[in-house]
């Protein structure tokens, strides 16, 4: 049995892939085929997220065992066959490939095709280019823009006309500042 997988950007309108593998086929069979088909490096963290209808974040496939609060087991994309996870069309995934930007293809298995088998996961449909794998200096500069420094002097932190010899007209005085520590006696019970 084969799943046929559509891949699109939100950042490029004319990127489209498939990508069609075997059922038995694992998540890291997927990640090197989906790699190859956007001809990105193989040197950067990666995750599979399988989502909701609405494409929100569920289970999580990473590409190396890692330590996890989630309410959901933690899986490794090489030891987790698609078919574990995958059981209908429609069904909707994200495949994260710029962690620091939160920058992810949008996946959807379009088809599952019975009595049919593959060897190698195959890229049966290519169009457009994709998007940059990480963002140049200069995007993620327009993306998150570096602010002049904060001048942090007396008006930052409030009056600024503050004078120590304040405290004790407020009745601080008590506070045996400078002195030996106040002891109290210990409490009888």
């Amino acid at each position: 049995m084969l799943y046929r997988f559509v891949i699109l950007s939100d950042e490029v309108d004319n990127f489209i892939r498939e990508i069609t593998l075997d059922t038995e086929a694992t998540f890291f069979d997927f990640h090197n085929a989906l790699l190859d088909a956007v001809n990105y490096s193989k040197d950067q963290m990666t995750s599979f997220f399988i989502c909701s209808d609405d494409w929100e974040k569920e289970q999580e496939v990473t590409l190396f065992e890692m330590d996890s609060s989630s309410e959901y087991d933690n899986l490794v994309m090489a030891e987790t066959g698609l078919s574990e996870l995958l059981a209908d069309e429609g069904q909707k995934l994200l495949y994260v490939f710029d962690y620091l930007m939160d920058r992810a293809f949008f996946i959807e298995l379009k088809e599952i095709i019975p009595g049919k088998y593959l060897d190698a996961p195959q890229c049966t449909l290519s169009k457009g280019l994709a998007p940059m794998q990480l963002m140049e200096e200069e995007e993620l500069l327009a993306v998150a823009p570096i602010t002049a420094p904060v001048n942090v002097d007396a008006a930052f932190y409030g009056d600024e006309g503050f004078e120590l010899d304040e405290l004790d007209e407020e009745g601080y005085s008590d506070l045996n500042v400078g002195d030996e520590p106040a002891v109290s006696e210990e409490p009888n019970f």
